[in-house]
């Protein structure tokens, strides 16, 4: 009898939230079913216990008893689904969520006290200061916050200063000064980095190993060695620890994305999470050495494809280079932020030279170095040039390169239609777009930074970027490192060459580019390639074109075309009917539970309640579940 009776309360407490999750579709764990229904049944038995002892026939309003309960515990799960929405109750998984926070909140302490020492406090909790503070000066006091947060926000804040389209020209230039140098990790720990990733003491490996850094960065440090064949390479090492403190920091950033962007206009408009996102495998790529040596070995592949010695690339020791460590050939140079041209004929080839080596790799290669400031850049005794680091990379598809090619040849011509028609085909376009003031606003572009005589500076690249975002226009993250790849050059050749004129020299590239594509070599091959390409269709066409003229002779000729063939648009319209349905079924039972409760007579159930009135008040309850379950429905988006 026990048994029976465990039963029968498990039913009874149980079985209505159970039920009530299953209508309402909602992802609800166990304790979250559990509470609804304790709620459920405690308001059920308030409202219709005592009726149910004290009526004679008290057990027909067993079943009201059990709607209110559904309906309370329906209510009880779409309240906990807002609250904690898409997420299961586990009590575990608080306690986890816990420890996390306090992790969090002593690095969130940390960021405060930085954020108060620079004066920033009032930006952040948006009571600013007065009209009077000047832009370079917050601009001064943010790189320095950023400079004191560490490697994850030095690498924000360089990112930060590419986006000209979103920050103001002082902004950009005082972040363009964040220094990524730190003092270097004490030899014990990075001889033990050094021992985890190549499996034995560095003095075992190298013939000659130097524990003093050459340079040291938030992110690595590099030590200067000797093969045991006698060849001189340099061994980046990863900093002890900098993966724990960069994903700390990179949940932070996140975390604080997804906050701007659902309480915001403007982090929604920028897509802050998706941001915040791509800048986070940017950094994780950028932790992981084996992700750089792939990127310099495919870039000194696609060099030695096109025969062009112009700059130097180092090689990579692939079998001594781990997640940990990348071990290179060494290159004796100046940085080129220390250097000083011999003459202003040898800064202008050396800008030109660089010019072509990035738009070579843009335009024919397909990959290409996406951080070309003058850190990265060696100048050889021989006054050549050398590329450094290629941690970051761009990569474009076979179409990008093409649109890319029509975007230079719009340029040359200062075509305004031209130049609209290749900027819609390298960014991705809003429906509304309005093409027409967006040709005349590129006109004024052309005619303010792209006419003859002009002399383009870092405000083209600023307006041009300005231009993109006031028509919507989304600029996918390959196009956007082009773009941030030919900025930081900009600024690189200006140091090199301040005469250098990096519109012409673009304008002459392209025409010579396309010159090259005109000549018979190259025609005969692109033509080979597209016959190639149609030589299974053109075999396939007449076939095809004899059977067709054939139905068409003998009136067989029929056309078939399938309404909703797609499934998506089969979904969407199931779940607008769906919705309708609920809503209509919900004002029926709710209108017929009305009616009948105003009706009089009938049988009796009880002295004070009628059988019209019983089906009168389940029908209300029915009704307010239909209604209750729309109301969800339609707060979530359609699939």
């Amino acid at each position: 009898m026990w048994l029976i009776g465990l039963l029968g309360a498990f039913a009874v407490i149980v079985l209505p939230a159970l039920l009530a999750r299953r209508l309402l579709g909602i992802r609800a764990g166990a304790l979250r079913v559990v509470l609804a229904a304790l709620v459920g049944v405690s308001v059920s038995g308030t409202l219709v216990g005592p009726q149910l002892q004290n009526a004679g026939g008290g057990w027909a309003l067993l079943p009201l008893m059990l709607g209110i309960g559904l309906l309370t515990a329906m209510v009880c799960l779409v309240l906990l689904d807002l609250i904690v929405a898409d997420r299961r109750v586990r009590p575990l998984g608080w306690v986890r969520a816990v420890r996390g926070r306090l992790a969090r909140t002593r690095r969130y302490s940390e960021i405060l006290a930085i954020i108060g020492r620079h004066g920033l406090g009032p930006y952040v909790t948006g009571r600013p200061r007065g009209a009077g503070t000047r832009h370079q000066q917050l601009a001064h006091e943010l790189r320095e916050a950023l400079q004191a947060g560490g490697t994850t926000f030095v690498k924000l804040g360089q990112l930060m200063s590419t986006r000209r389209d979103l920050l103001p020209e002082a902004y950009v230039t005082e972040l363009s000064r964040l220094q990524d140098q730190v003092p270097p990790a004490p030899w014990p720990q990075v001889e033990a980095v050094l021992l985890e990733s190549l499996g034995a003491p560095p003095q075992e490996v190298f013939a000659e190993f130097d524990p003093e850094p050459l340079a040291a960065a938030s992110v690595a440090q590099v030590h200067a060695a000797v093969l045991r064949d006698g060849t001189r390479v340099i061994v980046k090492v990863r900093r002890p620890g900098i993966r724990d403190a960069v994903e700390r920091d990179l949940d932070i950033v996140g975390r604080l994305a997804r906050t701007l962007e659902n309480r915001t206009e403007w982090g929604r408009s920028l897509g802050l999470t998706e941001l915040a996102r791509g800048f986070s495998v940017a950094l994780r790529e950028e932790l992981d050495f084996r992700v750089e040596a792939r990127n310099l070995t495919m870039v000194r592949r696609a060099a030695e494809e096109r025969r062009d010695g112009s700059v130097t690339l180092p090689a990579v020791y692939e079998e001594l280079s781990t997640e940990l460590t990348l071990v290179m050939s060494r290159i004796d140079g100046v940085p080129l932020g220390q250097a000083r041209p011999d003459s202003p004929e040898h800064g202008a080839k050396l800008a030109r030279t660089l010019l072509t080596a990035l738009l070579d790799q843009i335009m024919y290669d397909g990959v290409f170095h996406a951080d070309p400031h003058p850190g990265n850049i060696l100048l050889l005794p021989d006054g050549s040039p050398a590329l450094l680091d290629f941690g970051s990379v761009g990569r474009l598809d076979g179409g990008l390169r093409s649109a890319m090619v029509g975007l230079f040849l719009a340029v040359d011509r200062g075509d305004p239609a031209a130049l609209r028609d290749a900027l819609l085909e390298v960014t991705e376009r809003p429906e509304d777009v309005d093409e027409q003031r967006l040709q005349r606003a590129l006109g004024q572009f052309s005619g303010r930074h792209l006419a003859r005589g002009a002399a383009p500076d870092v405000r083209m690249f600023t307006d041009l970027f300005r231009l993109v975002a006031d028509f919507r226009l989304a600029v996918p993250p390959e196009m956007a490192a082009v773009f941030r790849a030919l900025a930081t050059l900009e600024g690189t050749l200006s140091r090199v060459s301040a005469d250098f004129d990096i519109l012409t020299a673009s304008r002459s590239y392209a025409s010579a580019r396309f010159s090259r594509q005109l000549e018979p070599e190259t025609v005969r091959d692109a033509a080979r390639d597209e016959l190639l390409t149609l030589l299974p269709v053109l075999r396939r066409l007449p076939r095809r074109l004899d059977r067709i003229t054939g139905a068409l002779e003998e009136g067989r000729l029929g056309v078939n075309v399938r309404l909703l063939a797609d499934a998506r648009d089969r979904r969407v319209i199931g779940e607008l009917l769906s919705r309708v349905l609920l809503a209509g079924l919900g004002v029926f039972f709710g209108v017929l539970g009305v009616r009948l409760l105003g009706l009089e007579g009938g049988p009796e159930v009880t002295a004070d309640l009628s059988v019209y009135a019983l089906i009168g008040y389940h029908l209300l309850v029915v009704s307010a579940a239909v209604v209750l379950r729309t109301i969800h429905v339609l707060t979530r988006p359609l699939s």
